[in-house]
């Protein structure tokens, strides 16, 4: 073999095997990428209207658009029970801790909210999540099953000793 075939067949080799590995990386690539890919919401899943916090200050004194959100089924004990089994469920106790009074993740039950306390503000927390760990659920549960984990925290009594004091 002269001189020039053994090159041709050297680079088409390597060609072979440049081409075998950018495949590989597409492949690998592909599959990490489906990670962090956003499913399309559960059927018939509608978001939830944005929502007045009392707590905000309202440039002008003019609050802007919103709705208020009123749990469906609050004071329901069957709908608090199944929201217990919810929260068990999904985990929530893993970082909430049992009973919702607060481990990894804080209190749910003394009365200290960051983000708004309302039962709208609860839901909006668990379909939406929050910064620093809060997972966002709309995309797995219903808005039936979000507003029985919110009847179920409801129906928690607050604790005689807060662990907390102060979370600022």
């Amino acid at each position: 073999m002269d001189l020039r075939s053994e090159l041709t067949a050297r680079a088409g080799h390597a060609g072979a095997e440049a081409a075998a590995l950018l495949a590989t990386l597409a492949l690998a690539a592909t599959v990490a990428c489906r990670g962090g890919e956003t499913r399309a919401p559960m059927p018939g899943a509608a978001a939830p209207p944005s929502i007045r916090y009392d707590a905000h200050v309202f440039a002008g004194g003019v609050a802007p658009p919103a709705a208020t959100m009123r749990n469906p089924v609050s004071g329901d004990r069957p709908s608090a029970a199944a929201g217990e089994a919810l929260f068990t469920t999904m985990n929530c106790d893993g970082c909430h801790g049992g009973g919702a009074t607060g481990s990894v993740g804080p209190s749910l039950v003394d009365g200290r909210w960051r983000y708004g306390g309302a039962d709208g503000a609860l839901f909006h927390s668990i379909y939406y999540g929050r910064p620093r760990g809060m997972p966002a659920y709309g995309g797995i549960l219903t808005s039936d099953a979000i507003w029985k984990i919110v009847a179920y925290v409801r129906s928690q009594p607050i604790p005689k000793d807060v662990p907390t004091e102060s979370w600022q």
